[in-house]
């Protein structure tokens, strides 16, 4: 670590470091600058055989599926998970550093064996060493429409993000790929058409929501863990979008308003399946749903926007 400070007092140690970024393409997927300006440290990164990557396009239920795992490693133990705010926890591999503030390879390269690590980057930017290390991935998809309303209002609180200007300029950004992390439908068929071959857990929000003991179990038998019912039963209560809601240490509370601004969007908003029918008129929805038809042509990815 850069300073023996918590976690919380270093974020607000460098207030003046943080502003909205612009975007800068890397391999052609637009990422915030200063993760492409240190590009070069993230592809070189070295995974470990035992390391676990958490994959997912921003606001697709990130946080949710990082405490599941954080809970299902520690036995379901509440006190263990909130030991730190979850980007500690569970370190953010391509995220920058700050003069204070570890990026997330350094916090890495200091996190002891075996590691959980979270990126939002699409397959083709994960770094090599993780397929060359055969290190098991867990992918989270939610679908488009609710993924697009829900980064909408976080970049609205998210001062380190472009503004996201008005809601139907939005979804065009969102539709051309233009916003950080680039394509929602290069994200989701990219792993989706690698999930077999490199051995990819696939989630989906919707199921999750439907189902989440269901879901607990399945990544559970995935991460080669058995844990008894009532433990699993007390892990899906934790990850509840109440629970997780006021859980100090996985809402994001603890990033100061020059970072989240929680006044203007809560980082934990709503959490439902369907908000978007809330945001889009017939005529967006339409002019969406005829490209999505288009860019999804030939996908078999079963995605649900109603529950």
């Amino acid at each position: 670590m850069k300073s023996q400070k918590s976690y919380t007092e270093q974020l607000k140690d460098v207030k003046e470091v943080f502003q909205r970024f612009t975007l800068k393409p890397v391999e052609g997927v637009p990422l915030m600058k200063p993760i492409a300006d240190n590009w070069e440290k993230v592809a070189s990164f070295r995974a470990h055989p035992n390391d676990l990557l958490i994959a997912t396009y921003p606001k697709a239920g990130t946080t949710w599926i990082q405490e599941m795992v954080d809970l299902i490693l520690n036995n379901g133990d509440a006190e263990k998970c909130q030991r730190a705010p979850i980007p500690e926890r569970i370190p953010f591999l391509e995220i920058f550093s700050s003069p204070t503030i570890p990026s997330g390879v350094e916090l890495l390269e200091q996190t002891p064996s075996p590691r959980v690590i979270k990126t939002h980057l699409p397959l083709q930017l994960v770094p090599q060493s993780f397929w060359e290390q055969r290190c098991k991935v867990i992918y989270v998809a939610r679908n488009a429409k609710d993924n697009l309303v829900s980064y909408f209002h976080f970049d609205r609180m998210n001062q380190t993000q472009p503004e996201p200007g008005p809601w139907s300029g939005y979804i065009t950004k969102f539709m051309k790929g233009e916003l950080s992390w680039g394509s929602w439908y290069d994200h989701v068929k990219g792993y989706w058409q690698e999930r077999e071959k490199r051995g990819i857990l696939y989630l989906f929000y919707e199921e999750m929501k439907q189902n989440p003991r269901q879901e607990i179990v399945r990544v559970m038998n995935y991460l080669g863990q058995s844990l008894p019912d009532d433990i699993i039963e007390k892990i899906v209560e934790l990850t509840s979008f109440k629970s997780m809601k006021s859980n100090p240490m996985a809402n994001y509370t603890f990033f100061p308003d020059f970072i989240f601004d929680h006044k203007v969007s809560p980082f934990m908003r709503k959490g439902e399946v369907g908000d978007w029918k809330n945001h889009f008129s017939e005529e967006e929805s339409a002019i969406f749903d005829a490209h999505y038809a288009e860019q999804m042509k030939g996908s078999d990815i079963p995605f649900k926007t109603v529950i």
